[in-house]
């Protein structure tokens, strides 16, 4: 098999074989067809966002395939099934866990991916557990499926944000690919003429005008009154800062991006105060998957289009120019074929 390795002491990515491993007996092995890279990978890369240390590992935390081998105890499914791959879990034995909150989980969460903590599907194969496997519904495009783990992700926010009403005026912080989601989510649920994307990048800016939605893309400099919710996108802590005087009474800030770990945001207290602001951050997707999946069906045909969106496709080997184009914001995410 074919696989990319990254040894987070050297901050180096390198395309190797070996062997195609057997799976554990409550393990799926799964031959991957796109595996996507995410903002959180180049943050990994360049040793911003916590990953495995004691050792390289295989990186990719969304990635859909079919199913290879079956591990012994393996019951529900089957070999050539096509399947979507939820990287995050909990351990099942603490008391958040307990609480169906295995995002806090010290052990599980975010502390345990596959493909940060896991070996994942930046590779031809992956083994899986089995809890982690969910079948791909009938009709829907394998290329389109490999966006289910970010649209989990979503669906867990769009739970925490609720509600949302028609006519809420939103500001969305960022047009990487998480942002051109959530523009197409809003606009799925009803909300027309008052959205508004932000985006620095006028590469960026014209791939979120290219989505058709009728948003208006502006600048930061160019934001002008007040919003009821503020979407983060971007991990920019900057950016969200200055998003914050432009809620009006009762707004809401949803820290959506993942910030670098030392990021600052100044806030001044007497108008959290005054205008009864909220702040509301959104943790990976606990139990949101099935959501995220749902979510992808109601969207695909009129949103999940890779031009409109600004995906571009690559093949394993040519990793460096999917890491330069997204880093550059040529595009707005790239995918792996395998």
């Amino acid at each position: 098999m074919e696989y990319l390795s990254f040894d987070s002491s050297s901050k180096s990515l390198t395309l190797k074989k070996c062997d195609i491993a057997k799976p554990a007996p409550n393990e799926v092995r799964i031959k991957v067809s796109y595996s996507g890279v995410c903002g959180t990978d180049l943050h990994i890369l360049e040793g911003s966002f916590p990953c495995k240390k004691d050792g390289p590992v295989t990186l990719g935390h969304e990635f859909v395939g079919t199913v290879d081998e079956l591990g012994s105890k393996v019951t529900i499914f089957k070999v050539g099934q096509r399947v979507a791959v939820d990287p995050n879990s909990g351990c099942d034995k603490c008391d958040h866990c307990h609480n169906a909150n295995y995002h806090y989980c010290e052990l599980g969460g975010i502390n345990n991916t596959l493909g940060i903590f896991r070996n994942g599907g930046w590779a031809t194969h992956a083994l899986v557990p089995e809890t982690q496997v969910y079948p791909i519904p009938d009709g829907m495009e394998m290329h389109q499926a490999v966006l289910s783990e970010p649209l989990s992700c979503l669906a867990h926010g769009w739970d925490k944000l609720n509600p949302v009403n028609v006519g809420s005026k939103v500001l969305l912080i960022g047009a990487g690919i998480i942002g051109l989601l959530w523009a197409c989510l809003l606009h799925l649920h009803g909300l027309r003429k008052t959205v508004t994307i932000s985006e620095p990048q006028e590469k960026r800016r014209r791939i979120a005008d290219n989505l058709g939605l009728n948003y208006e893309v502006k600048s930061q400099s160019e934001l002008k009154g007040y919003f009821d919710v503020a979407v983060d996108c971007s991990g920019s802590g900057p950016a969200m800062e200055a998003a914050v005087p432009l809620l009006g009474p009762g707004g809401r800030l949803c820290v959506f991006g993942v910030a670098h770990p030392q990021a600052k945001l100044t806030i001044e207290p007497f108008q959290v105060y005054k205008k009864e602001l909220q702040i509301l951050g959104v943790n990976i997707n606990p139990y949101s998957f099935s959501k995220g999946l749902a979510l992808l069906q109601a969207m695909s045909e009129k949103y999940i289009d890779y031009n409109k969106l600004g995906i571009k496709v690559f093949s394993l080997s040519q990793y460096e120019d999917a890491l330069y184009a997204l880093r550059k914001g040529e595009i707005s995410k790239a995918v792996f074929k395998l």
